[in-house]
């Protein structure tokens, strides 16, 4: 199994994709910390699941945007487990991608792009610097950081949303070219719409027909679709992968 003897940090992992991507570590034998910030029995009940996968795994709360309450989170990391290997920056500020009752440019106020950069670059950010120190220690580090293709083709303009997720594509890249020689990949994983989702549970059925029918593959993702590019990159098969955006959306979003 991929992730024997391997420990993975999930953020944002009580729910959704994130529990879809704790659970597939898990099931490759990984040690899953399954952070969450309000949700603790949904995040024990994601943390049990692990377990019953094969894996072992750990429950934290902490809000990722605070950095007292991520170093707080590394040091448990570093007295209960030891060990780092990746970290999937999956949690994310709450949004509903609703395109009848999204807001339009005039009508959004910089706080709604704050609060979007915060729950991506600046979660990201302090996660990073907290956990670096142990991800460092070990040889092949990873870091996924969980993106959009709505930054590469923003159909429906989600203003803030995807300013804030393009902006987390740049932070990526930026710590790709500084941490590679120390070792530490840091790549993205950009999904399309994804059912099954809180954020998706408000788009209407013709939107998904219409994303539905421009999609060469003909449905729209699952959390588990989300899953296996995460484990991919953060597993040593893409040990040579660095710096880049892997789209997850079935062809609807190309190059």
């Amino acid at each position: 199994m991929r992730f024997t003897d391997r420990a993975v940090l999930v953020t944002g992992a009580s729910r959704g994709i994130g529990a879809a991507i704790a659970a597939a570590f898990a099931r490759e034998g990984g040690l899953v910390v399954v952070n969450y910030r309000q949700n603790h029995d949904a995040a024990h009940a994601v943390a049990e699941r692990c377990r019953a996968l094969g894996g072992q795994a750990l429950a934290v709360a902490a809000d990722v945007t605070d950095a007292g309450a991520v170093a707080a989170l590394a040091e448990r990391i570093a007295e209960e487990v030891g060990r780092l290997d990746a970290v999937v920056n999956n949690a994310f500020a709450p949004y509903r991608f609703d395109p009848d009752r999204r807001a339009r440019f005039p009508d959004v106020p910089w706080e709604a792009y704050q609060r979007q950069f915060d729950g991506a670059v600046r979660a990201a950010h302090t996660v990073v610097r907290a956990m670096l120190p142990l991800l460092a220690r070990r040889s092949g580090g990873a870091i996924v950081n969980l993106t959009s293709d709505l930054v590469a083709r923003p159909s429906i303009p989600y203003h803030d949303y995807t300013t804030a997720k393009a902006a987390l594509v740049g932070f990526s890249r930026n710590l790709a070219a500084e941490l590679g020689p120390i070792g530490v990949r840091v790549n993205c994983v950009a999904p399309g719409l994804v059912t099954g989702t809180d954020a998706s549970r408000d788009t209407p059925e013709e939107v998904r027909e219409a994303l539905i029918a421009q999609t060469p593959l003909r449905r729209l993702a699952t959390p588990e679709d989300v899953a296996g590019p995460v484990l991919f990159l953060a597993s040593a098969e893409s040990r040579f992968v660095t710096g880049q955006v892997l789209t997850v959306d079935g062809g609807l979003v190309m190059g």
